[in-house]
């Protein structure tokens, strides 16, 4: 009996934790189809399948929400590449992360156009955001600086390039499959674009 009663607390944590990530998952789809001010609790607790009380309990409201899932991502980032990887490899993982995650791209489309929750919140995130692009283009810089690649660019311009054609398959899919002729989220479209960064972004001999 005693230990039938240890087991009961963690039984019920684990459900918790449950709950807490299916209620983030639904929070992900639902502030990806409509950003932050169009994202509604009730509709995130009906995707999720819990009381919409729930929010409130674990998360404090969707602000809570929104914060959470953005400390998610930067978090996400910061794994995406492993040490050491090339120029090419580095732009096939943030290729991979952003166009595997479409919802999760679409929230960082929303945050970035300031469809935002409280002023002090998306001050905060736009100051740590602009502290890891710095970083990027530092990162960019450094190995034009090894001749890993041109320096015949602004290491900004490399950098917002591949932004661009990371983030332009989530925000303009149409215009995109329309301009390459392919399935802007397939194989195909990161093949291409991979190839032409490194054609662009390779250091003459």
């Amino acid at each position: 009996m005693a230990s039938s009663g240890r087991r009961a607390p963690q039984e019920r944590g684990k459900a918790a934790e449950r709950t807490r990530e299916r209620i983030l998952a639904a929070a992900v789809e639902e502030f990806g189809a409509k950003g932050y001010a169009g994202a509604r609790t009730a509709a995130i607790a009906a995707r999720a399948g819990v009381n919409q009380q729930l929010i409130s309990y674990y998360f404090g409201g969707k602000q809570g929400l929104v914060e959470e899932l953005r400390r998610r991502w930067a978090r996400s980032q910061e794994n995406v590449t492993p040490p050491g990887a090339t120029y090419a490899e580095s732009v096939v993982a943030h290729l991979d992360a952003t166009l595997d995650n479409p919802d999760w791209s679409r929230l960082v489309i929303w945050q970035a156009l300031g469809d935002g929750s409280s002023p002090e919140s998306d001050d905060e995130w736009a100051a740590a955001q602009r502290d890891r692009l710095r970083q990027a283009v530092e990162r960019t810089r450094r190995r034009q600086k090894e001749g890993e690649i041109t320096g015949e660019l602004d290491a900004e311009f490399v950098l917002l390039v591949a932004y661009a054609l990371a983030f332009a398959p989530i925000a303009l899919p149409r215009m995109v499959e329309g301009i390459v002729g392919a399935d802007p989220l397939s194989k195909d479209y990161r093949e291409w674009v991979v190839g032409q960064l490194d054609r662009m972004t390779r250091r003459q001999p």
